[in-house]
């Protein structure tokens, strides 16, 4: 059984190591949190461990960053690298019900939880996260660092740029683009392509002024 250790002492790590605690894939051997205050604390019976420069001590552990912002977690990722962490110890975690068709592709790091569907021909890129119930069709392309809250929804041949968010329950018109860092609320319906770092909300789905550094973070 290979040890684990969690980034970031979150609701989506609560769910990480609820999922790995029911498999027999990893042994949890705690959480790293930069919060000098959460040193010492305990979550579900994990313990923080310390900063992330902790990691040097568990030479041997595979990691999973658990952040629901995707800007966040590629900073951790570059933080990690520079480290001299290297690529291929990132574990990718996924919930039994989820298949991977031949044709689709999950990427190191990413995190797939209960129920999601991947149909044909689909690529997920590394570190990202997808939370229950969400469905990616043939030929969706979602690059790396993205985020899905419970539910989204992509038609056809759609293209997630990196580091996006896309809210609860919202939905993606076929053959449309989501840019890099974009944000799209929860219910939104998307039918046309979406600038690198908008947000974008309602039905149809219209720009809003939002900096995407207010993107809201599912399971933080």
């Amino acid at each position: 059984m290979a040890e684990l250790l969690l980034v970031a002492a979150s609701g989506l790590a609560r769910e990480v190591m609820a999922l790995v605690r029911a498999s027999d894939d990893f042994d949890v051997l705690g959480i790293l949190d930069d919060d000098p205050l959460r040193t010492g604390s305990v979550l579900d019976g994990a313990h923080v461990l310390g900063p992330l420069a902790e990691v040097r001590r568990h030479p041997g552990a595979r990691v999973v960053v658990c952040v629901g912002s995707g800007v966040v977690r590629a900073d951790i990722v570059r933080r990690l690298g520079a480290m001299g962490f290297p690529p291929g110890r990132y574990a990718t975690i996924m919930h039994p019900s989820v298949q991977v068709p031949e044709g689709c592709s999950v990427g190191e790091g990413s995190i797939l939880l209960a129920n999601v569907v991947l149909t044909a021909a689909v690529t997920v890129g590394r570190h990202v996260v997808v939370m229950p119930g969400a469905v990616l069709t043939h030929g969706d392309f979602v690059d790396d660092y993205a985020t899905f809250a419970a539910g989204a929804a992509l038609g056809g041949s759609v293209v997630v740029g990196r580091a996006a968010y896309l809210g609860m329950n919202s939905s993606v018109r076929q053959r449309t683009r989501v840019g890099a860092r974009a944000v799209i609320g929860m219910g939104a319906a998307v039918i046309s392509d979406i600038p690198d770092g908008q947000t974008w909300v309602g039905v149809p789905a219209r720009r809003m002024s939002q900096s995407p550094d207010d993107a809201p973070e599912e399971e933080s």
